[in-house]
């Protein structure tokens, strides 16, 4: 049976609240500290971190929201997190919203009732009601992936991805082109990515762009792209997720139409995926683990009350494969 601090109190014969103290980093006599570390050892006693945390001022555990657990960009950032915390001593606890606004508020203040030090918030979009939440709740929050004048921000730059890959699309002779976003609530990926491949268009100025608007569902995605081959012939179609982009390839495959040779697609995100399928997508990587470590170190760095960057701009890059022909 595993011991408890009670059991571990009683066979050193010192009250439960110098157990407690030891374990928390408190000063007890020398004499002491050599009885509760030989008893721990001995039964090989592992603090209940959750259970200390509640009731201490400071814990060691950092409450991370995502909007959806299966996705590649989600699941590297966790990663990169996790490994940032757990080499400082922290500990994640997980909240999945299945892309639920209200989930997501309710995991703020869940979070909040579970005394963790800081909150890491993967939003599509911040609200009225995130904002109260968070000034509710009165605990460090650092936005990852959005950004929001009022609250820490880590970002990729979606407005310099979209414009590289406006950019290289043109240069490869495409004019004829097709634009596969998503909803303008989400600000990243809907507004500034978009934004970007729109600026890089305008310094072309001889180019016929359609915009559509899918999901970030591959599903959607494909549904999407069968309507608008039906309708138009673009020489490209530039996915604005990987996602998105892998749909389109497969209604092209499914309807005999080559790829590159009839039609170009491009994503982005740098899937593990899109350079392993035949032919390779052109994309544009975003360096998700490297974004989690530093979001990680930032929360830190704002639960011991340190100063962190208003806004911190991740830079991205652009990936050119197989998945487009040079007009």
């Amino acid at each position: 049976m595993n011991k408890t601090i009670s059991d571990i109190a009683q066979m050193a014969g010192v009250a439960k609240s110098t157990v407690s103290r030891f374990l928390n980093g408190g000063s007890v006599s020398e004499d002491t500290r050599q009885k509760i570390e030989r008893i721990i050892k001995q039964y090989n006693y592992v603090p209940n971190t959750f259970a200390q945390s509640l009731k201490a001022k400071k814990t060691s555990i950092i409450g991370t929201v995502v909007p959806r657990l299966d996705s590649f960009a989600t699941s590297q950032t966790l990663i990169g997190i996790d490994e940032e915390l757990r080499g400082n001593q922290y500990q994640m606890l997980i909240a999945n919203t299945s892309q639920d606004m209200q989930r997501e508020i309710d995991a703020i203040y869940d979070f909040a009732r579970q005394k963790v030090s800081g909150i890491i918030l993967l939003a599509a979009e911040v609200t009225e009601a995130h904002l109260k939440a968070i000034e509710d709740i009165r605990i460090p929050v650092l936005l990852v992936g959005q950004q929001h004048e009022q609250l820490h921000s880590l970002v990729h730059n979606d407005d310099q991805a979209g414009y590289e890959m406006g950019r290289y699309v043109v240069g490869q002779g495409h004019r004829k082109i097709v634009y596969m976003g998503v909803s303008e609530k989400d600000q990243a990926v809907g507004i500034h990515r978009k934004q970007g491949f729109q600026r890089a268009i305008a310094e072309c100025g001889a180019c016929e762009v359609k915009y559509y608007e899918t999901s970030f569902k591959m599903s959607e995605a494909t549904a999407t792209a069968e309507a608008i081959l039906k309708e138009i012939t673009p020489t490209i179609i530039v996915g604005a997720t990987d996602n998105i982009a892998l749909g389109v390839m497969k209604i092209a495959f499914s309807n005999k139409i080559r790829i590159p040779q009839d039609l170009s697609v491009t994503g982005f995100g740098g899937y593990d995926i899109t350079e392993m399928i035949h032919p390779t997508l052109t994309t544009v990587r975003y360096h998700y683990l490297q974004a989690g470590k530093l979001a990680a170190n930032h929360i830190i760095r704002l639960v011991k009350g340190e100063s962190v960057e208003e806004r911190t701009i991740l830079d991205v890059e652009l990936i050119p494969r197989e998945s487009v022909d040079k007009l």
